[in-house]
């Protein structure tokens, strides 16, 4: 990130986290690490704060510029988690990673009281899937704290999103959703500057929705705000090949290619090593297109 020393416009390319702005001219990829028992792919494997700590090392190393910390599965069916156990479970990674590394830390959560206490230890940007629904008091804080934040869409909540989600245009939902969130978000102190957008994928909604979301993500950029995809290892891959979970790298690599190639400049992924190298040898090819 760059000093704050210079006038920001509003545009697709450019993040304001804490006074200081990210470029996303390039791509950008945000490492999944889930501290977490019950998370769809990887439940359970770094619930240690040492093993998080070391698997944050390896993401980093592999080409993570932002890493991702969730100690709440957001995954369909699961149930919520209460906030002094959300935080023992973030808090000691983060302070640990922010105080070992200068990566730019995430945390996934839609509590106020656990982003503070993650923002307290060193995270620079709240990544909520409820888009500030879920607790009336987070938009208040990410307003005084200046942090990044990422808005998501989301139909219901993990515990029932994935029942029967119905649409009439999951697309002009979505924008007209995000149109809303945003200037509700300004409403409480937000600089729109601060605001990612991520349509969602699978966060309520059918294969259709998913893949017309996805086929489409780019117009979701004419509201003039960075867009973030989160498509990585979802079951929609599995429900087009019938892949098990720990065999979707290709369909994610998909998604992200498509993405970018619309627009999107963030990801959120598991696999960090192949999504950085197809992300490269992309954008190394279009270069040198004629």
């Amino acid at each position: 990130m760059t000093e704050d020393n210079v006038s920001y416009e509003i545009g697709p390319n450019k993040w304001l986290i804490k006074g200081q702005e990210l470029h996303l001219d390039t791509p950008l990829i945000m490492g999944i690490l889930n501290v977490t028992p019950d998370s769809f792919s990887d439940g359970g494997q770094f619930i240690d704060p040492s093993k998080a700590v070391s698997r944050a090392r390896e993401m980093l190393a592999q080409g993570a510029d932002i890493i991702d910390v969730g100690g709440e599965s957001t995954r369909p069916g699961s149930l919520p988690v209460e906030s002094m156990e959300e935080i023992s479970r973030v808090v000691p990674v983060i302070s640990k990673l922010a105080s070992q590394t200068d990566a730019i830390i995430s945390i996934d959560t839609q509590k106020s009281k656990v982003a503070k206490a993650a923002l307290d230890a060193g995270a620079h940007i709240v990544n909520d899937v409820s888009a500030g629904e879920s607790d009336s008091e987070m938009f208040n804080l990410v307003a005084e704290s200046e942090a990044g934040y990422i808005l998501m869409h989301m139909q219901g909540s993990p515990e029932t999103m994935q029942d029967a989600p119905i649409y009439s245009e999951v697309l002009t939902v979505v924008k007209e959703y995000f149109m809303e969130r945003l200037q509700v978000a300004g409403q409480a102190g937000i600089d729109i500057k601060q605001i990612v957008l991520d349509p969602g994928i699978g966060f309520g909604k059918t294969l259709s929705d998913n893949l017309r979301l996805m086929g489409n993500i780019g117009s979701i950029g004419n509201l003039m705000r960075p867009l973030l995809l989160g498509a990585s290892r979802k079951s929609f891959i599995g429900m087009i090949d019938n892949s098990a979970v720990d065999k979707r790298i290709g369909g994610s690599l998909a998604a992200v290619l498509s993405a970018y190639q619309q627009g999107v400049r963030l990801f959120r992924v598991h696999d960090v090593s192949e999504t950085r190298q197809v992300l490269d040898i992309f954008t190394a090819i279009q270069k040198h297109s004629d």
